[in-house]
């Protein structure tokens, strides 16, 4: 079974890397989006996706879309029986669609309906979900609206990140992918259509989201600052600088000294906390401007001056 394989980040990785595995199906190419400059080089950067499929030996295109007539060619000639998108980062157009003689596949990270979009784990962590998933869907040309194939269901735990839930879907994908993909090709699946009524949407993630609002409480916060780890991430600002929070806990039995306020802490694991609109967030883990990320009881060691201080937001 020839497979047209399209994804970008490290999310895509563990699913290309179960077909090419399984010995089933045989990946003729691999779609990824344009290389983008990073470091401070500004040197192009290959995506996650396209370093494994290098890796392998399969041929990589990069199209800077595939609206145009000889990207769909170009497509159409490797004759695949399925096209699999995974965080791909482009929508497919109708003549992209059509191609393959068994549709298209999406995986998404989401019990869909719920967080359709750019960010579902981020939202589901948002959210205070107790549970998150995955959906393999088929493609339409609506957002994320394909009648589904496949769901399975993960249990979000308190510790969990987007960073590292969203390794944790990934894994889940790549496990149920190849029998979906056979499943359905051999006609035991049958697409169920979405139930629209219970539609919600997650947006892209902004920058500036990240700067912390003191005035949340602080379960809110804690769950930004998993939810925006590792990007943009949670942060403050102290003596001019940036100051990360990279782990936290809320601990909404403690008493505010006042919002925004750095307060000293006794327990175990949070060296010290900040008032917020209501209890005080526990800091952990946090990352000056220029400097590594630390613990925050080391942090503070040497910055004692932070205590009693006022932070913006």
């Amino acid at each position: 079974m020839r497979i047209v394989f399209m994804g970008t980040p490290e999310f895509a990785v563990p699913p290309l890397e179960q077909l090419i595995k399984s010995g089933q199906f045989k990946v003729v190419a691999v779609y990824s989006r344009p290389d983008k400059p990073a470091g401070r080089g500004r040197l192009p950067l290959p995506s996650p996706v396209k370093r494994a499929a290098l890796a392998r030996g399969l041929p990589v295109l990069q199209p800077d879309s595939l609206k145009k007539p000889e990207a769909v060619r170009q497509l159409a000639d490797f004759s695949p029986d399925f096209i699999v998108v995974a965080a791909f980062g482009q929508i497919l157009p109708r003549p992209v669609l059509d191609i393959p003689p068994h549709g298209c596949i999406n995986i998404h990270p989401s019990l869909l309906p719920r967080f359709r979009g750019a960010s579902p784990v981020a939202a589901a962590i948002l959210a205070g979900d107790e549970f998150t998933g995955v959906s393999i869907m088929l493609m339409e040309a609506g957002l994320d609206s394909g009648p589904i194939l496949a769901v399975a269901q993960v249990p979000v735990s308190p510790q969990d990140t987007t960073g590292s839930l969203t390794a944790r879907l990934s894994q889940v994908a790549a496990r149920m992918l190849p029998e979906v993909l056979l499943g359905y090709a051999r006609g035991e699946l049958i697409p169920r259509p979405q139930d629209e009524t219970e539609v919600t949407y997650s947006r892209p993630l902004t920058k500036e989201e990240g700067e912390i609002d003191w005035r949340l409480p602080a379960m809110e916060i804690w769950r930004r600052v998993r939810a925006f780890q590792p990007w943009p991430g949670c942060y403050t600002r102290w003596r001019g600088k940036q100051l990360k929070i990279i782990e936290a806990v809320p601990l909404s039995g403690e008493k505010s000294a006042g919002t925004g306020r750095v307060v000293v802490l006794d327990g175990p694991g949070a060296a010290f906390g900040v008032g917020t609109g209501a209890g005080v967030l526990g800091v952990v883990k946090v990352q000056l401007e220029g400097k590594r990320d630390m613990p925050a009881a080391e942090f503070l060691r040497g910055h004692r001056q932070l205590i009693g201080a006022v932070l913006p937001g």
